[in-house]
């Protein structure tokens, strides 16, 4: 069986869309949320070539972490020596978990009109396969695209990539969070990792996990540690009080 419906490549333009408040009009806060080990509880790229990876994947990353080459580079090369079938790739994601609290952080910014897009360098079929599980299919997932091109070969497009890209990763986070601004909105971002890094410096404020935190504080970014999304949730008030205000007939997209 073949992957014969790739996940659906969201719009890259800004959304800036108005929202008002008690009869204040103002841009619609954003969340930019990391996937792997923000949201999911472990890394998918790593859990898929753990179980299927050929050999030459460990030394691709190695080469990545010495900073020998970039993301993109590790991330092509590592998904070309993915050795599964479509039914063994659904499997394998299927054994893969989320944060048992981002399902109640999606409804909460829901209701307070906040925009939240999925920003990964990891791979957009296997985001929207596991986030389908727990029924959250509205998100919009940008990521690199995961494409079959045999019964047990795959190969990734990089529809978010930049020349520019000082990372030189799959998808310029950077860029993508440029493109959102406008407007005076405030964008928070929400991550864990390496691939969060220079986004960080791009946004009002940082919800951090991992070796994020320990970026932030060397870096002196408005952060916040947390260690789940039910850290993040009790920290949106805060963050964005304009916003949490009852919403009642006054607090209406327009």
């Amino acid at each position: 069986m073949f992957l014969s419906k790739p996940y659906s490549l969201p719009e890259t333009t800004s959304s800036t869309i108005s929202i008002t408040v008690l009869g204040r009009k103002m841009a619609r806060p954003l969340i930019l949320c990391d996937f792997d080990n923000t949201i999911s509880t472990s890394d998918v790229t790593d859990t898929l070539l753990q179980r299927f990876g050929l050999p030459g994947h460990e030394e691709l990353e190695k080469d990545w972490v010495a900073g020998k080459i970039g993301s993109k580079e590790c991330m092509s090369g590592q998904i070309g020596l993915l050795n599964a079938s479509f039914d063994e790739l659904n499997d394998c994601l299927n054994q893969i978990t989320i944060d048992p609290f981002f399902p109640q952080f999606v409804k909460t910014v829901k209701k307070y009109n906040i925009d939240l897009h999925i920003v990964s360098d990891g791979l957009d079929y296997a985001i929207d396969a596991i986030l389908q599980r727990y029924g959250l299919e509205s998100i919009p997932i940008y990521a690199n695209h995961l494409i079959q091109t045999g019964e047990r070969n795959w190969k990734l497009d990089f529809p978010y990539e930049s020349t520019n890209c000082k990372k030189k990763s799959g998808h310029c986070k950077c860029i993508h969070t440029r493109q959102q601004t406008g407007e005076q909105r405030r964008i928070i971002y929400v991550g864990d990792g390496a691939s969060d890094y220079c986004v960080s410096h791009q946004t009002d404020w940082v919800l951090a996990k991992s070796n994020l935190i320990d970026y932030c504080r060397k870096n002196q970014l408005n952060h916040s540690p947390i260690q789940t999304f039910a850290d993040a949730e009790r920290l949106l008030p805060e963050l964005l009080p304009e916003i949490f205000v009852p919403v009642t007939e006054d607090a209406i997209l327009v």
